[in-house]
């Protein structure tokens, strides 16, 4: 590759990628954009700009994209109510696309010729922020340092930080316990004390929510609003999509809603241990889930579920951006159109339940499903006709088992 003259780094502040910024300057004589995205991670980010500055940064983005992270990727994920092998919202995966977005934009206005990331060549988001970018500007190129450097280790790391007076915080002197990555929707947990599958994680690996045991020993109740497949209000009041969803963390993390300790299958191959808090995507999805129940009719409903694992599963492999992601968005979003009303919640030990729906959108029809008498909205017999003509086939298969003997 020919060595680019402007690169825009995706940059958090931290101890890897201020390394990757003074090895690109090092090793390819160019200068450095460097672009942080607050997507909710809860940390202060001047220090990230102060450090980008002390390093020789060109030109410092940091963005404050939470309603754009939410609004534009996190809902739309939720409407086709995707979970990845059955169990993970997602959380990280879904950051990737809007971050690559914003690189390859700042690229441009910038004229960088090239983006970069701290992506390693083990995991998933490498194949996440290059496919995002690909997609977005196919002339791009991408530096990803962990494939082509040789600070192999930890101990490497820390050598080249001193020696180019890279600050290093205390806690990175020795090996630190495990690796996190923190947005709006969740945080995960991957590596050293995590990596055993065998062995529990530890309390203190929990950083949201609190243990279900020490949760408050009285349920709560809230009442979530949704409009076309999205939540737009808590107990009656409005909110911004971002703080929908941070109000949903606070009240999932005091409830220790939201934690998940999963072994999953990594897009490049290798399976691997990460402990995941989704509080307040936890308490969307249960809601979503509970207004689709009498807002959807069964034959969407069914085929929803059916598109799910394949649409969970573009995200996850980083093809958020691709037509057959857009195929199925555009499905789904039109199932969405019958899709609000208010659903209340319970909120207990670790829990969300729904405890009741409502909607002037609604199918069910209590004069149709009661026990009681339902003044002629349903005849009964008309079940025998239907059970007959479904049951056809099945005694045309038995009567040539039973002439044949078997």
């Amino acid at each position: 590759m020919t060595a680019p003259k402007k690169v825009v780094l995706a940059y958090s502040g931290g101890l890897d990628t201020s390394i990757i910024l003074k090895w690109l300057q090092t090793e390819y004589g160019c200068e450095v954009v460097t672009f942080t995205a607050d997507l909710g991670q809860g940390e202060e980010l001047e220090p990230a700009r102060r450090k980008a500055e002390q390093m020789g940064a060109t030109a410092i983005y940091i963005e404050d994209l939470r309603e754009e992270f939410v609004r534009d990727f996190v809902f739309p994920m939720f409407r086709a109510n995707a979970v990845y092998e059955g169990l993970y919202l997602l959380g990280t995966s879904i950051a990737r696309p809007l971050i690559s977005k914003r690189l390859v934009e700042i690229a441009e206005a910038e004229g960088a010729d090239a983006v970069a990331h701290g992506a390693t060549g083990k995991g998933n988001d490498q194949v996440r922020f290059e496919l995002a970018a690909y997609a977005l500007n196919p002339d791009i190129k991408v530096i990803a340092p962990w494939r082509e450097w040789d600070l192999t280790s930890r101990t490497k790391l820390l050598d080249f930080a001193e020696k180019n007076q890279i600050p290093i915080a205390k806690d990175k002197r020795g090996e630190a316990p495990f690796s996190v990555d923190a947005n709006l929707l969740h945080t995960s947990s991957e590596g050293k004390v995590l990596e055993d599958p065998a062995q529990e994680a530890p309390d203190y690996v929990y950083q949201r929510t609190v243990n279900p045991e020490d949760a408050p020993d009285t349920p709560q109740f809230v009442e979530i609003g949704f409009e076309r497949g999205d939540a737009v209000s808590i107990d009656g009041t409005a909110m911004s999509p971002a703080a929908l969803l941070g109000r949903l963390n606070e009240l999932g993390g005091a409830h220790g809603i939201g934690r998940l300790d999963l072994v999953e299958g990594r897009f490049v191959g290798m399976k691997s241990r990460g402990i995941y808090e989704t509080p307040g995507g936890t308490i969307l999805l249960e809601a979503h889930r509970g207004i689709e129940q009498i807002t959807l009719d069964r034959g969407q409903a069914h085929l929803k579920d059916e598109l799910m694992p394949r649409y969970a599963e573009l995200i996850y492999n980083g093809f958020w951006f691709s037509p057959e992601r857009e195929m199925l968005q555009a499905a789904i979003d039109h199932s969405q159109q019958h899709v609000t009303g208010t659903v209340r919640l319970k909120l207990f030990k670790g829990q969300a339940s729904t405890v009741g729906r409502w909607s002037d959108h609604s199918l069910y029809s209590e004069a149709h499903v009661t026990f009681e008498d339902d003044a002629g909205a349903y005849d009964q017999k008309d079940a025998a006709g239907f059970i007959q003509l479904n049951a056809l086939r099945l005694k045309l298969l038995a009567a040539r088992k039973r002439r044949l003997g078997r």
